[in-house]
């Protein structure tokens, strides 16, 4: 086709880089868009035939998610393990208030709800799903099964389109064709094939790699009716249920896998979810993910000191556990907040055109460079907390612990507290653990936090002085790529969920977070090696209804960034996720990793198998044309709520965003943006630690 003439691949320039977050010399302000700071709101962004301005709002109790129930404990090779069996199935739930339709979603849940007492209990399947409640130093292990399929054994289809054009777990394609971009003659419709999953613990650190949910080790629903030449399981999966086998002695079978998390990790927030290659922001966004939190050790609860006694402290609480009895009232919460769009029948929504993003209708896969479904963000036009649109929670005039989590798809979440008088919000604690000191949210940062997706904060609210009556929760963040001047709809997307503030009973015996003393940081050792990697865009000319042309984004990348031999100029080249590993630290080393944001918008990066420190960040300059950047004005500090280890960081365009590492495990991991449609769409690399394993795959020709 002609039009392929005018759309060769480019470094995006369709956005203006946000200049106030970037400046040479400039500190970093993550949660103010504006100098002075000016917001501009949006009107309401397009979603499904559900009018979010019609769907009533705090009518809905939040839900405070169960703990998960364990099928047994088993004793291996001397140690106490805690056995889960959990599946993903498909159900209906109330999503939104009881007078609008139920949604049909997935879920995670204990296989046969699990018994108490000899009764059954009834199916806990829930989107979110239950908390995974660990213990440091205690193993878990988990049977994870795909049950996406109906009554008669039969596959369920995807609830949501499934681009085919992407670099993704593709079965169709068969062993030779499977985890690869498939080639077309036409452009294709949406897959509506059996559905691919495998699980990640987002978070979890020193698990072998036959456990971390690797992208290509997905696997098929044991279902009657798989169509003949398709694949079953991804690429790794075999290599990995070998090494299940030689070092757990466990099997698995057609529609599981089984996995095993050591949890020596520091007692820390962190999070499951499913991670297969090219379909993430599908499988999340269709319901299943939960907590999993890591209680005790040297860095736990027990270890935290009230500075006016030297004595333990006492944190808000209690939290769900396994068999609470009904009706207990918690002070530890852990909030899950989501995006998500609705139809009026109820169902999710999601956009099932390319054209939802830019109005981009052609070149689409094969004629151009466009895939027909695939969008570069999406935003839902309604916020959901625990599986609940704008619900409300009481709380009484005391103090709170919220684990909160940004599970959205794209959205960066600023959480405002500014419409809550006399309330004091406290961060005690992100990804890797309790901060190195509580930080007073409140006094130095406007009553605001900025998450975005995937960063978790452990935070102590405080509704000691706050009067009584209801108060909404706001979110100020962008309904658009982050950096922006711009603010959420207020009608919409700018509320999260009201609390209803009522007298206290009896009293707050929690420690002021004021006194609290956490945990002593250990920081890792210097760096041995220092690597420079680049985030990118890729875009091209396209054309709307109209005719009319369009700049838009094909695919974003991560890369490399070296000198050129001759100048010294930093030179980034973009990397596919089939090309072969670039970044491949030895057992034990410490690198530090800068991350060059050539982007017009912010990344959450996220490396698996590490927590990490935030070193600095610094400014540099972009030129398109000659794909190089260089370093300009003084490095700038992490935020104060980025102290301690994280396993995920905003890294801003025009910077480079620098974290230290330490690499202890061997094995084949991933690193890659946690926007899940960047993700999706190349943005995400394997990297290795050690040399390579006897027997494991070889890496796929990018097409």
């Amino acid at each position: 086709m002609t039009d392929l003439v005018d759309t060769p691949l480019r470094p995006l320039s369709r956005r203006t880089f946000i200049k106030s977050a970037g400046v040479a010399g400039a500190s970093v302000v993550l949660y103010a868009y504006l100098p002075g700071g000016g917001t501009e709101a949006l009107a309401q962004i397009p979603g499904g035939t559900l009018d979010p301005t019609t769907v009533p709002k705090f009518v809905t109790p939040l839900l405070i998610p169960p703990a998960m129930p364990r099928a047994d404990v088993i004793c291996s090779r001397g140690k106490e393990i805690d056995y889960y069996e959990i599946s993903v199935r498909q159900f209906q739930e109330q999503i939104l208030p009881a007078t609008l339709p139920a949604t049909t979603v997935w879920g995670y849940g204990p296989v046969g709800g699990g018994k108490k007492h000899g009764r059954r209990r009834p199916d806990l399947h829930h989107a979110p799903s239950l908390t995974i409640e660990a213990r440091y130093d205690r193993p878990v292990r988990v049977k994870w099964i795909n049950e996406l399929v109906d009554q008669c054994g039969n596959f369920l289809p995807h609830l949501l389109p499934v681009d085919p054009t992407l670099h993704w777990a593709n079965p169709p394609g068969g062993a030779a064709g499977r985890d690869s971009r498939p080639m077309f003659t036409s452009t294709p419709e949406a897959y509506t094939g059996p559905v691919p999953l495998v699980t990640h613990v987002h978070g979890a650190v020193g698990v072998g790699d036959e456990s971390d949910g690797y992208a290509e080790a997905w696997f098929l629903p044991d279902a009657d009716d798989i169509p003949a030449g398709f694949a079953t399981e991804g690429t790794w999966y075999n290599f990995f249920k070998g090494k299940a086998a030689a070092k757990f002695g466990v099997t698995w079978r057609p529609g599981l896998a089984i996995f095993q998390y050591p949890n020596r990790d520091r007692a820390s927030t962190n999070w499951y979810h499913d991670h297969t290659l090219g379909m993430t922001r599908l499988n999340v966004y269709a319901g299943p993910a939960g907590f999993y939190l890591i209680r005790g050790g040297p860095a736990g609860d027990d270890a935290v000191r009230d500075s006016r006694t030297g004595r333990r402290a006492t944190l808000p609480g209690p939290a769900p556990q396994e068999n609470d009895p009904p009706n207990r009232r918690y002070r530890e919460i852990p909030l899950g907040i989501q995006d998500r769009s609705f139809n009026a029948d109820g169902s999710l929504f999601y956009p099932d055109s390319r054209a939802l993003f830019d109005g981009i209708v052609r070149p689409y896969i094969p004629d151009g460079p466009f895939s027909p479904i695939w969008n570069p963000e999406f935003f839902g036009n309604t916020i959901m907390v625990n599986g609940n649109t704008w619900p409300f929670l009481e709380v009484e005039r005391r103090r709170y612990r919220f684990r909160a989590l940004n599970g959205c798809d794209a959205r960066f979440l600023v959480l405002d507290f500014n419409q809550i008088p006399g309330v004091e919000v406290w961060a005690i604690g992100n990804e890797g653990g309790f901060l190195a000191a509580p930080v007073n949210l409140t006094a130095t940062n406007g009553n605001q936090l900025l998450m975005s997706p995937a960063e978790r904060a452990d935070l102590i609210v405080d509704f000691t002085n706050v009067p009584v009556g209801s108060y909404v929760l706001r979110n100020a963040g962008p309904d658009e790529p982050f950096p922006s001047a711009n603010v959420a709809d207020p009608a919409t997307t700018g509320q999260i969920m009201q609390f209803r503030v009522v007298h206290r009973m009896g009293r707050d015996t929690s420690t002021p977070p004021q006194f609290l003393q956490l945990p002593g940081i250990t920081p890792l050792p210097g760096e041995t090696f220092t690597r420079r990697l680049a985030l990118i865009e890729q875009a091209a000319t396209g054309f709307n209804a109209n005719g009319d042309p369009v700049e838009g984004p094909v695919e974003v990348l991560l890369g490399t960034v070296a000198p050129e031999p001759n100048t010294g100029a930093l030179v980034w080249t973009a990397r596919g996720w089939a090309d072969p590993v670039t970044e491949n630290p030895a057992v034990g080393d410490t690198e530090v990793w800068e991350l060059y944001n050539t982007t017009a918008d912010a990344h959450p990066i996220h490396i698996h198998e590490v927590k990490f420190e935030v070193v600095n960040r610094q400014a540099i300059t972009v030129d398109p044309a000659t794909q190089t950047v260089e370093v300009v004005g003084s490095p700038q500090p992490p935020q104060s709520w980025e102290t301690g280890f994280k396993d995920t960081v905003v890294a801003l365009p025009e910077q480079v965003t620098r974290v230290r590492a330490q690499f202890n495990t061997p094995g084949q991991f991933v690193w890659h943006c946690h926007i899940v449609e960047h993700e999706d769409n190349e943005m995400m690399r394997p990297y290795r630690i050690g040399p390579p394993q006897p027997g494991q795959p070889t890496a796929r020709k990018r097409c």
